[in-house]
């Protein structure tokens, strides 16, 4: 029977002549099937979620194992239970061999109904304390099928498995070379094309020694204040809070309580960074607040201003900003793997630690309420998700996402600072929005394109993270990338 069906594949695969062939690593459905494999082993099999495992398959799976035999759904949860999950403490987990992935199409009459995925898959073996250590090879292929809008499971190959020393492949993944070049340790990767997510991939180890899972979780420093944004802006689109507001209803710091100005500070000044604040009052000699300049006449990034509004916020709703994020974006969004604050159960197992130049690891920063400006803890997929919510306005109201994306302060030609987002100004009304993120150990950019749908998310764990922005632009979002990358040179 294995026989049989393995010629069957092989029959589809050089039957489907010109139409039917190996489709381009940058279309939409490669990049979705990509994605499902990913999820499938990353965030399922490595971590032996059962729950999920489950509903990923089909309930007629057909799995054939060269050396294991035939299985069905019901032996192949058995046998995985019993063989990669029995013990937690050597744990065997799956990582695809990169480019080796092959994706062709299945149709029906001109209706895609599935698509055959080939490729090859490294084996590990992971033990706590422990860098992961080599384990065997197979190579793969896949029959995924699409059911009421799912992507399932239905039938497996598995084969060809040897010794990882016996046999090596000369395919090299690019962005891998890339993080060799610029020694940074961990890169966490999300594309974004027509407004969905359609790669996640994560490179590297959580902490030199253990291999970084598909949901890795890292403190992307300053990302912190688009979400901190949007759930002012959220509010904002509800009714319950006024962008031209004074502030000093609901707070006034001490440090300033005797110059006028704060009566200027409104919620717009503060997302647009106008407050006339220094980034931080620890920076400065006194420790103190003050005004460098009048609120609303000139852009000053400024971290403080987004604590300042922090407080006023959390003074007039009476609930910490943690709450309400999670009422206001996090739980619309499914986004279960983000907070301003450290859950040491939830995400110590997953965390990426961050180097200096010399490698030497920092301290992660566990904080016990939220920073409105920073330390935000994620993961690649739900921070994604949080930005295809902002493309597609999915959480304001129209005349609020108009304003979020309106240019309020000029940075720089052809640059501005809109409600939580940099705007760049890519001609003949096309504008990309974009933030980054930089503390220790931490460098961390978004870009989206709304006009396209298109969106990229870059997480690395080192000071100078940022020297791979340029290459990772330039490929992922094409022209568009190319003239950021320029307005940012100039």
């Amino acid at each position: 029977m294995a026989k049989r069906f393995f010629l069957y594949v092989l029959t589809v695969l050089f039957s489907m002549g010109s139409t039917c062939a190996q489709i381009a690593e940058n279309s939409p459905l490669f990049s979705e099937l990509q994605k499902q494999d990913s999820v499938f082993f990353e965030k399922a099999f490595n971590t032996c979620d059962f729950t999920y495992l489950k509903k990923a398959v089909d309930e007629n799976l057909k799995f054939y194992h060269d050396n294991g035999g035939f299985q069905d759904k019901k032996l192949f949860l058995k046998r995985t239970k019993e063989n990669i999950c029995s013990d937690p403490l050597r744990k065997p987990i799956r990582k695809v061999v990169p480019g080796s992935l092959e994706v062709f199409p299945l149709y029906d009459n001109g209706f895609l109904y599935g698509a055959i995925q080939s490729g090859e898959h490294q084996f590990y073996i992971r033990e706590p304390g422990k860098k992961d250590a080599l384990g065997g090879r197979a190579k793969f292929t896949t029959v995924w099928t699409k059911k009421e809008g799912t992507w399932i499971m239905s039938d497996v190959l598995s084969y060809y498995h040897g010794d990882p020393g016996t046999r090596r492949s000369d395919i090299a993944d690019p962005v891998e070379q890339l993080l060799k070049d610029h020694k940074i340790p961990t890169l966490g990767l999300g594309v974004i094309e027509k407004g969905k997510l359609t790669r996640i991939q994560v490179y590297g180890t959580l902490d030199g020694k253990t291999t970084a899972p598909f949901n890795s979780l890292f403190n992307v420093a300053s990302l912190a204040k688009p979400v901190t944004a949007m759930t002012v802006l959220r509010m904002a689109s509800l009714g319950k809070w006024n962008l031209d507001e004074p502030l000093d209803a609901y707070w006034i710091d001490p440090d300033v309580a005797k110059d006028p100005r704060h009566k200027k500070l409104t919620t717009r000044i503060i997302l647009s960074h106008q407050t006339g604040f220094p980034n931080w009052r620890w920076q400065k000699k006194d420790h103190r607040l003050s005004f460098e300049s009048d609120p609303g006449s000139k852009y000053g990034y400024s971290g403080e201003g987004y604590e300042y509004l922090r407080k006023a916020v959390e003074n007039k709703f009476r609930k910490p900003l943690e709450v309400l994020a999670e009422e206001m974006v996090f739980q619309p969004l499914g986004m279960e793997d983000t907070g301003y604050i450290w859950n040491e159960k939830k995400y110590a197992e997953r965390w990426v630690t961050g180097y200096d130049e010399n490698g030497k690891p920092y301290e992660t920063v566990k904080n016990t309420k939220a920073n409105a400006a920073d330390d935000l803890v994620t993961s690649v997929e739900d921070y994604s998700k949080f930005l295809i919510a902002v493309m597609t306005n999915a959480l304001l109201s129209e005349a609020v996402g108009k304003e979020m994306k309106t240019p309020q302060v000029k940075t720089k030609k052809n640059k501005y600072f809109g409600l939580g987002f940099e705007i760049y100004d890519l001609g003949n009304g096309e504008i990309a929005l974009a933030h980054g993120g930089s503390d220790k150990g931490v460098n961390t950019l978004v870009v989206m394109l709304p006009a396209t749908g298109k969106g990229l998310v870059i997480f690395t764990n080192v000071n100078d993270g940022y020297r791979i922005y340029g290459p990772l632009i330039d490929h992922y979002l094409g022209e568009a990338g190319k003239k950021i990358i320029a307005i940012e040179t100039k």
